[in-house]
């Protein structure tokens, strides 16, 4: 596995390092126990009106296709690995890449039969306003998932992550910086914290979020 970055902690060392196609269903599972509450993917699975058993699947389906979009067009998964446990996980994936707003027919059709056309419509929609957002930017990474496992939240690995994902776009000579959405405040306070500067505010199905952008040029 290529390394990313090692974070040197005053107890130990962590790694930052791509993931293999063996990771990848752990990394569901991290990011299926981060997600599980974020009040916009409730909302456009419809949790109020489904079951808890059909919001669970809608999101486990919508997860995995994601993950492997990502893993298709050969964009950056990055694991934070204590040892060879993995802690935290990021998806990014660079403006310009194959996973534009239409997505390619199979994720479409895979998504659309698990989870329904109409949330596939609302996160295809999503993902198009955002990268309209970001057009004065001519190229930049986006940070589409983040997530630490449960266990270890609130010990600094999300900080720890981030410092990984600077080193990702210090290397990358076209990139400006990288984005991220965000709905929550927690969330928000730890990217405001690590520089990232609020560029605008966006509402999707009556969720509203902040639009956010670390430029690399204050890395």
């Amino acid at each position: 596995m290529d390394t990313v970055a090692t974070i040197h902690t005053p107890n130990e060392s962590l790694k930052a390092i791509y993931l293999t196609a063996q990771d990848l269903s752990l990394a569901a599972s991290l990011l299926y126990q981060a997600y599980h509450d974020d009040p916009l993917l409730m909302e456009i699975l419809n949790s109020s009106t489904s079951t808890p058993a059909t919001y669970e699947k809608k999101l486990r389906a919508l997860i995995r296709e994601e993950l492997n979009s990502f893993w298709q067009s050969h964009e950056p998964l990055v694991g934070l690995f204590k040892g060879d446990t993995l802690k935290a996980v990021a998806c990014v994936f660079k403006s310009g890449s194959k996973m534009k707003a239409q997505r390619v027919w199979h994720w479409r059709l895979k998504l659309m039969l698990s989870a329904g056309y109409l949330t596939t419509q609302q996160l295809i929609e999503k993902e198009k306003v955002i990268r309209q957002s970001l057009d004065e930017y001519d190229c930049y990474h986006f940070l589409a998932f983040i997530a630490v496992a449960p266990s270890m939240q609130k010990q600094g690995f999300g900080s720890f992550l981030l410092r990984a994902l600077d080193d990702l776009v210090k290397t990358d000579e076209d990139t400006l910086g990288l984005a991220v959405y965000v709905t929550r405040d927690d969330l928000k306070a730890l990217f405001i914290t690590d520089g990232f500067k609020q560029i605008k505010q966006l509402e999707f199905s009556n969720i509203s979020g902040d639009l956010l952008f670390k430029l690399k040029s204050s890395i």
